[in-house]
């Protein structure tokens, strides 16, 4: 039998309290931490589903006079966001064409080839990229497109400083993907014959699908809410509007000009409710994405 002296039931039942009070430590800081998020969502759940109605997604946004009528009535507010949602769909649906396929063949590259001068320069310059201010990448986009390009504001200078922005997302995530398959994959593909290109697109691909679904739905929920570079390359438009070379707005865009109406705060809270519920809704699907698919 074992013999427990009472110095060594001391120690243990001071280590139990202690293993106690930390425990009782994190359940507290965790609940400090979520308080203020619930507190955020359903102050923004309680005023802004009053405004969301069909006509929320199919008007545009309202001028101020409507606005004003309507709120001196205390009748919702007619109008909606329907240039503003058909804005940031154009716009991201561009970046996405310009920024995926550049960002998946970069972080490829660099997975085969990370110890060369090369390879390192890139993923250097990615990691700074990442840290570079939003702001910053629209003045890029507005002296690289809407001063030499399309002579004016647009949605495809938006979609450009949207693209930038996505870059070191995909990039790195490709990278961290790839190093995650394993090395007998590549082996056995070389082993039966398989030419370099198509083990690339044949079977790293198709085996590391999650990881890069992931990366680029987060890429994608990340320049959804994205204000400043915007006001420096699409301007915004109060009509809706498929044209890449004239101004477009988005839901951020529209968020702010509503802030600066005081007759339009109902639609401040609902656009936001919309936006936070959207990129909410793609980072679940990114999850699910990488749930489902999980081949690594």
């Amino acid at each position: 039998m074992r013999v427990m002296y009472p110095e060594m039931t001391d120690n243990i039942n001071r280590r139990n309290r202690t293993n106690s009070r930390f425990r009782y430590l994190v359940i507290a800081g965790s609940v400090i931490t979520v308080i203020p998020i619930f507190l955020i969502v359903g102050n923004l759940a309680v005023k802004g589903f009053r405004q969301i109605n069909l006509a929320f997604f199919t008007q545009p946004a309202p001028d101020t006079f409507q606005a004003m009528m309507a709120a001196s009535s205390g009748e919702i507010i007619p109008g909606g966001i329907a240039n503003g949602l058909t804005g940031s769909l154009l716009m991201v649906l561009l970046a996405s064409l310009f920024a995926i396929p550049l960002g998946l063949m970069t972080g490829i590259y660099i997975y085969e080839n990370g110890t060369t001068r090369y390879a390192r320069f890139i993923r250097s310059l990615t990691e700074i990229l990442q840290g570079v201010p939003s702001i910053i990448l629209g003045i890029i986009a507005y002296l690289w497109v809407v001063k030499n390009i399309t002579k004016g504001y647009s949605a495809l200078a938006g979609s450009v400083s949207l693209a930038i922005m996505m870059l070191p997302l995909i990039i790195r995530s490709t990278e961290e993907t790839m190093r995650m398959i394993p090395l007998s994959i590549r082996e056995a593909a070389f082993a039966l014959g398989t030419p370099y290109y198509k083990m690339i697109y044949k079977i790293l691909i198709p085996v590391s699908f999650s990881g890069l679904a992931t990366g680029v739905l987060l890429a994608i929920s990340r320049i959804l809410g994205e204000t400043a570079p915007l006001m420096l390359t699409a301007l915004g438009s109060p009509a809706i509007s498929l044209d890449v070379t004239r101004p477009v707005s988005a839901v951020p865009l529209l968020i702010w000009d509503f802030y600066n109406d005081p007759n339009m705060v109902n639609l401040v809270w609902s656009a936001s409710l919309f936006l936070m519920v959207f990129v909410l809704s793609m980072n679940l699907l990114a999850r699910s994405v990488a749930s489902k698919h999980k081949y690594i």
